[in-house]
This record gives C-alpha cells, sequence and structure tokens, in this order.
C-alpha cells in the first residue's frame, strides 16, 4: 500500500539568478525620481527654517520665566480701602520676588482676603493669604486635603503646619486678629522667613492703625 500520510517533502529551494539584468530607469522615470527628492530636501529644509527661529525665540519655561517683581506694597495699599486694613506687604531677602499680589472679593463663601505670590531665591514658591473674616469652612476649603503633621515657632508664633498630597507645605495662624495662611513648594527655612516677615508686617501695621484711629478719636473730642 502507498503511504496516504498528508505530509509534503519540499522541494530544492529556487537560487537566485544572478544572471538576471539590472533595473534600468527610462530618462523620464529618473527625472521624476530626482525631482521628488528634490522636492523633499527642498520641504524639509523649508520646515527646519521655520521651526528653528521660533524655538530660539520661546524662553524654557523655568521659574525665571514666571519672576515679575510685582511691587507688592504699592498694591497693598491699592487695596486698604476695600479691605479696611493695609494687607501685609513683607520685607523679603534680596533675591526673592513676587509673581502676583491681589485683593480677591466678591466670593459666593462671602469671605474676602490679600493673596501674594512669592518666589524665594531658590526657585521655591509660598504663597500668602490674610484675612480678617475667616470662618472654619473658608479655612477648611483653602486648606483642601492638607492633614496636620504639628506645630512650628515662627517669629514668636505657633503656627498649625500641616503637609498636603501634592507634596506643598501649609502653615496657618493666627495674627493679630488677622487669618494666615501659608503654602507652597518650598524649604521650611524659607517657610520661616516668610512667616516671620508676615508677622512683623501685620504687627506693624496694625500698631499703626490702631495709632491711627487713636490719634483721630483725641482730634474728635
Amino acid at each position: 500500500m502507498s503511504d496516504q500520510s498528508d505530509e509534503r517533502t519540499p522541494g530544492p529551494e529556487a537560487e537566485p539568478d544572478d544572471d538576471a539584468p539590472p533595473i534600468s530607469l527610462t530618462p523620464n522615470q529618473a527625472k521624476r525620481a530626482s525631482a521628488t527628492a528634490r522636492g523633499m530636501l527642498i520641504a524639509t529644509g523649508a520646515t527646519i527654517a521655520v521651526v528653528l527661529p521660533v524655538y530660539f525665540l520661546n524662553p524654557t519655561y523655568t521659574a525665571e520665566t514666571y519672576r515679575r517683581d510685582i511691587d507688592v506694597s504699592t498694591v497693598a495699599r491699592q487695596a486698604a480701602g476695600d479691605a479696611g486694613y493695609l494687607p501685609a506687604s513683607p520685607t523679603l531677602p534680596e533675591g526673592w520676588s513676587s509673581n502676583y499680589a491681589r485683593w480677591v472679593t466678591g466670593r459666593s463663601d462671602g469671605v474676602d482676603f490679600w493673596e501674594v505670590g512669592f518666589l524665594t531665591a531658590d526657585t521655591g514658591f509660598i504663597q500668602l493669604t490674610q484675612t480678617d473674616d475667616a470662618n472654619p469652612t473658608w479655612v477648611a476649603q483653602r486648606i483642601g486635603d492638607a492633614q496636620v503633621s504639628g506645630t512650628r515657632t515662627i517669629g514668636g508664633l505657633e503656627w498649625e503646619l500641616l503637609d498636603a498630597p501634592d507634596g506643598d507645605t501649609v502653615l496657618t495662624a493666627d495674627v493679630d486678629g488677622a487669618t494666615v495662611i501659608l503654602n507652597g513648594e518650598a524649604t521650611l527655612s524659607e517657610f520661616d522667613t516668610a512667616g516671620t516677615a508676615v508677622v512683623e508686617d501685620v504687627r506693624q501695621n496694625a500698631a499703626e492703625e490702631a495709632e491711627r484711629l487713636a490719634s483721630a478719636g483725641t482730634d474728635g473730642a
């Protein structure tokens, strides 16, 4: 009987034909291929010519890009009329700057506040928030998911120290009747520097306001 298996024995592989004639292009085909290659080179060169100037004219986005050096004391004096007190404009070491300062009002929670962003000399960031009209709900909203991790003495006051899930540090304290919150990404020593300056400024502003009111009362007597 013959073997009826489905197996097949492979035949010999075809050997390459070294004697096959080389592929050649007609003059028209060669001309079109050359034109296509030149077109691709021209298009690539044009793209590079457009992209490179844009690349070099746009600075890298680093902390330096956002250094605006706002005159915080001037903005604070402008905001004093709406605030009813002179907001803090602490004097900070050389190399520090501010990229914004504003009086925030018209919110649904009814709490108006002073807000300043500080950039440290080592490219850290600390935000100052100050209000004389805080309530527990507002403070909780400002702190967010930050959890209490302890306390820290800054400027002669005990601050509540919190750690936020995103790695930011949060510090809160009551300074002569004003609720002050510092938060951001900076070293604790930088927070000490900012906090001490804020405490000094808030206390000085409160003393000057008390003296002004006392003087006004004496003049009106």
